[in-house]
């Protein structure tokens, strides 16, 4: 694995940027404001990863469905992760381009793969920013004294969204300021929350983590363990937001693959730190187990910190809540506005409108809200139907990884040389192989049926919104040939013959 290190002169590194995004074929006149530090995104790939939301969501169903062994999915799903980061970091120091899974997947396979996967990763990220916010709902109500009620929630959700969308719209240097200011309250609350709970509220020693206490019995364990390594799966997603915004960040080619890996890292450890501590406080497993304790994380919190510091707390879960809702929108803006400067979107002409005195895509940006605020709206309608539409959101976000990990292995074993400042060398295939592996075994674990008592629905509720995407993006694939529009490169990361990197043309329908 080679990075190169040296750091030239800041003219010289915007000049480089400019030169390298006209190289790849797109214009540097209507541009972004590489405003984005290093720490801002780093920052950026933390609060949309985001392990307070994470965690505090999904600790209750998964210690009750595994018992305190469930913290060690977090290490696992965090290696697995970290080789598609570094999968990544290959390619975007390659394609520094706006959208990342898109460009991409377009650059490295195709038209036609690029558009697929640009669709698939557009519903995830649409849908992930409404659970997000609906999940905020709760911690908000509690916050501000209102009953949890449906209403509440809905109203909670949208006002995140809302903020989350103003904040978004003040340009690329509010969003490093706010996600770096995410990032630090997210942190610190991690760390100060953990520490106290460790030395004033701790049951248990760290033996604990090698017992099940009862948790999977009648089954084979191991299932329950997958089951409850959703928790792990739902935790480390976030990196690729750091590609996201490759047009915003100075020298992407060296920064973005390393603060890829260094949101791994610091999101990773803050979410082994929180959980761990939460463990170790809880002080009846078996009725978390049995579902008498059906809220842990708010018990623990309430008793270890009383009625003012439990406020305290949820106000830094909201602040977490909000970064990540943020990070989100700012990822998706990106991703839509890539795809309508390419002119393969509905509505291409309005999505692709620039701000030139912001520097960001508003109407892209208002997409990011106005979808999620519908679908957050929509639970009033139909519980079920918010479930089927939240329940693409992981599997979504997985499927988009792996459609660029196989293309990327496509594109080495056919002759793609990477030429970026990062590069894996003679470990790009094992790494790439590696990835592609680990991926596939996360949607597998994502789409298994475990409760066959709750109906065929319920267990497929995954595969089924997940073949839905496709079939969808599919039919209107064929229907209207959006990847044929634009002049935008395509598949020339794999040499072919003497050919010369060019702009593929319009008519070309064979990728």
């Amino acid at each position: 694995m080679r990075v190169d290190s040296a750091e030239p002169p800041q003219q010289s590194v915007a000049d480089e940027d400019a030169e390298h995004l006209a190289s790849l074929g797109y214009s540097y006149e209507r541009q972004f404001k590489r405003e984005m530090t290093f720490w801002g995104n780093v920052s950026l790939g933390f609060t949309y990863l985001s392990p307070v939301v994470a965690v505090y969501s999904l600790f209750a169903a998964s210690l009750g469905v595994a018992g305190p062994p469930m913290f060690w999915s977090l290490v696992i799903v965090g290696v697995g992760q970290l080789l598609v980061a570094t999968v990544f970091g290959e390619v975007v120091a390659a394609y520094p381009v706006a959208g990342g899974v898109y460009p991409w997947s377009r650059r490295l396979w195709g038209r036609k793969w690029g558009w697929m996967n640009g669709w698939v990763y557009l519903v995830a990220l649409l849908t992930t920013i409404a659970s997000v916010a609906y999940g905020a709902g709760p911690f908000l109500s509690t916050l501000v004294g209102m009953e949890n009620t449906v209403d509440s929630i809905i109203v909670s959700g949208l006002v995140v969204i809302a903020l989350a969308t103003i904040l978004n719209l003040g340009g690329t240097k509010v969003l490093n300021t706010v996600a770096m200011t995410g990032l630090l309250a997210e942190l610190g609350g991690a760390l100060v929350v953990g520490t106290w709970l460790l030395l004033t509220a701790r049951h248990h020693d760290l033996s604990v983590l090698f017992h099940a206490f009862g948790a999977g019995e009648g089954s084979n364990y191991f299932v329950a363990f997958a089951a409850a390594g959703l928790i792990g799966i739902f935790q480390y997603y976030g990196f690729e937001a750091c590609g996201d915004v490759a047009e915003e960040v100075p020298n992407p080619g060296r920064t973005i693959p390393k603060a890829m890996r260094m949101t791994i890292y610091i999101g990773g450890f803050a979410a082994m730190f929180v959980c761990l501590s939460l463990i170790l406080a809880v002080p009846d497993f078996a009725a978390v187990i049995s579902g008498a304790d059906a809220d842990p994380v708010g018990n623990i919190l309430l008793s270890a910190f009383g009625p003012i510091g439990f406020k305290v707390v949820l106000a830094i879960v909201l602040v977490s809540f909000l970064s990540c809702v943020l990070s989100l929108q700012a990822a998706t803006s990106r991703l839509a506005y890539s795809m309508a400067r390419d002119g393969i979107l509905p509505g291409s002409k309005l999505l692709s409108t620039f701000s030139e005195s912001r520097h960001v895509p508003p109407y892209a940006l208002l997409l990011a809200g106005l979808v999620p605020a519908l679908i957050v709206i929509g639970s009033k309608v139909s519980g079920d139907a918010l479930t089927v539409i939240i329940s693409f959101a992981a599997m979504g976000m997985y499927m988009g990884f792996q459609m660029v990990v196989l293309a990327s292995l496509r594109a080495r074993i056919l002759g793609w040389k990477p030429n970026g400042a990062f590069r894996l060398g003679a470990w790009g295939i094992p790494v790439n192989i590696a990835a592609l592996v680990w991926g596939v075994l996360g949607m597998v674990n994502m789409a298994w049926p475990r409760t066959p008592e709750d109906g065929w629905f319920a267990n497929y509720v995954v595969l089924i919104s997940a073949v839905s995407v496709v079939v969808l993006g599919l039919v209107y694939m064929a229907w209207k040939k959006p990847y044929l529009k634009g002049d935008a490169p395509a598949a020339d990361a794999v040499p072919t013959g003497d050919r010369r990197p060019v702009l593929s043309t319009p008519s070309d329908d064979r990728r």
